[in-house]
């Protein structure tokens, strides 16, 4: 086994371990303090890998101010969304719904950027939205804010992906990451004085927000490698991982024992998508809640080297690493 697809499987285990203690802080703090305490130390990380000749500094110059700008709302947006998922539902739930964001990148490419999706595919991303109807039931049960929500975090992520895919060729990593986290601090900071959520922290809440902060530096190092070291169609597959750690998490912390058609819809999304990013025509591409409510995997740049097939794309924000194969269609 190539030592890229275990770097994977445990950067994903770990990014789910961020996803499991987030959940567990929601009883405690308010979902704006979760995220902007563990941007705020996320940054920790990313400020240490950052590349010879950027300066973090001059983050706020950008090439494509606008788009980087939109990026940065709709991960905020994304951000806070799937946090408020986290706490108030299931953890196999709110991924369930993460993972439609797949479908949205697509429509969105189709509308905006003039991509051409055929039958196949369709039929698959069909099939994953079907499966997720199956985990969440509408009509069947009364659905919480924290479902549209996970929705809302799907489609914002997609936004974000999108356009990184854009710009990130041309905008140093220091811009990419600074200004979403910006956005992310200043956003969360002025809610939590809005609504008068600010409070000290605990030193078991401080340590937890420091251990979130350790975890995720240390998948993004682990994914990172991943991608240097391993095609994109060996690592792809496995961000569905992460919803059979937020079943083991859910149940052994949590006690969330999805009902049985739920496991078919769980298993009907993780088919589906395996085979929609392994399939041939398609781009390979990677969309999952990976970093704690911030910077993640750090960006490569396409302009530091030659590209080649399976060249890895990392969004570092708002959880939505993609992965993007030489094959376009």
């Amino acid at each position: 086994m190539p030592s890229g697809v275990l770097f994977a499987f445990f950067s994903y285990a770990l990014y789910s371990c961020c996803d499991a203690i987030i959940k567990g802080l929601g009883a405690g703090l308010s979902v704006y303090e979760i995220a902007f305490f563990t941007t705020l130390f996320s940054l920790i990380p990313a400020i240490l890998m950052t590349p010879k000749g950027e300066n973090w500094f001059l983050f706020w110059k950008a090439k494509n101010p606008w788009l980087l700008h939109l990026r940065a709302v709709s991960g905020t947006i994304g951000n806070i969304c799937i946090i408020y998922a986290f706490t108030t539902i299931d953890l196999a739930e709110a991924y369930s719904i993460a993972v439609l964001a797949p479908i949205f990148i697509v429509i969105i490419s189709v509308l905006v950027l003039g991509e051409t999706v055929k039958l196949q595919r369709w039929l698959m991303l069909a099939a994953s939205f079907g499966g997720v109807l199956l985990v969440v039931r509408p009509g069947f049960r009364e659905l919480e804010l924290g479902h549209l929500l996970a929705v809302f975090s799907a489609t914002f992520g997609a936004i974000t992906t999108v356009v990184l895919r854009r710009i990130a060729s041309q905008e140093q990593r220091a811009s990419l990451i600074g200004v979403a986290s910006a956005y992310i601090l200043v956003f969360n900071g002025a809610m939590m004085l809005a609504t008068g959520s600010v409070q000290s922290l605990e030193l078991h809440e401080l340590g937890w927000m420091l251990t979130i902060g350790a975890i995720g530096g240390t998948a993004n190092l682990m994914f990172i490698a991943a991608t240097r070291t391993t095609e994109a169609s060996k690592i792809a597959p496995l961000q569905y991982s992460q919803i059979l750690w937020a079943l083991l998490f859910g149940a052994v912390f949590y006690h969330e024992y999805p009902v049985p058609i739920a496991y078919v819809g769980l298993a009907i999304v993780v088919v589906a998508g395996i085979l929609n990013v392994l399939s041939g025509d398609a781009k390979l591409r990677i969309f999952s809640r990976n970093a704690p409510a911030g910077a993640g995997p750090s960006t490569l740049r396409e302009a530091e080297r030659k590209l080649a097939p399976d060249t890895p794309l990392e969004d570092p924000i708002a959880g939505a690493p993609e992965i993007t194969s030489a094959s376009e269609r």
